[in-house]
């Protein structure tokens, strides 16, 4: 099982390279892990990394398939990117899938890296009247707080929003809520619960 995660480098216009990670997600280790000296992560600084990581920054190119690299070793980030100067906006709603990347990395150009929850918002695992929904494009990001340099109340944080989403769904089969007014009183309620920590990137500003 992975614990797949995307990761979004801010370049000097602004704009981002999107990369994957196999299990970038496991307790969130990137958050450490991603620094000037190791931009896709590893345990020692490499030439060629650092060499890949400036061609990305610098240049103008937008096809993914320009920055492939030969290396001779791995990291836990892949090198080649999936998408090159995209907006956030673009990463949330047309890459990030919210049911199967379990965790979302934002790193500025200072690599400063922030961590981010998927809350994926369908519910035809909550409610027997939604057939399918959406994955990408579909959810919330929450941000993660830090103690010590660890995660805090993550399992207790899953298992609020697990209950949440089990109580709407009823509410659903019930008639009481449609699915987009459920959508919106789920995001509603997560930032009730964690004030300042809810990011709603994407489509989903349309239906708030």
């Amino acid at each position: 099982m992975g614990y797949r995660a995307l990761i979004a480098y801010e370049r000097p216009n602004a704009s981002h390279t999107l990369h994957y990670s196999h299990n970038g997600a496991l307790d969130y280790q990137l958050k450490h892990q991603l620094t000037s000296e190791t931009p896709f992560g590893g345990d020692h600084p490499t030439q060629w990394a650092h060499d890949h990581f400036e061609a990305l920054q610098s240049s103008t190119e937008t096809t993914a398939d320009a920055y492939a690299v030969d290396r001779q070793s791995q990291t836990p980030v892949n090198p080649d990117p999936i998408a090159v100067g995209v907006s956030l906006d673009e990463v949330c709603s047309e890459y990030l899938d919210y049911l199967h990347h379990e965790a979302f990395y934002v790193v500025s150009q200072d690599f400063e890296v922030t961590a981010y929850r998927t809350r994926w918002l369908g519910l035809e695992y909550d409610c027997e009247t939604v057939e399918s929904s959406e994955t990408t494009g579909n959810g919330v990001l929450q941000s993660v707080s830090w103690r010590d340099g660890e995660p805090v109340d993550e399992e207790y944080s899953h298992g609020q929003f697990q209950a949440l989403k089990d109580v709407i769904g009823d509410r659903v089969d019930d008639g009481e809520l449609t699915p987009g007014e459920a959508r919106a009183y789920i995001v509603e309620k997560l930032r009730t619960w964690s004030p300042g920590e809810i990011a709603v990137i994407g489509p989903l500003n349309g239906v708030l």
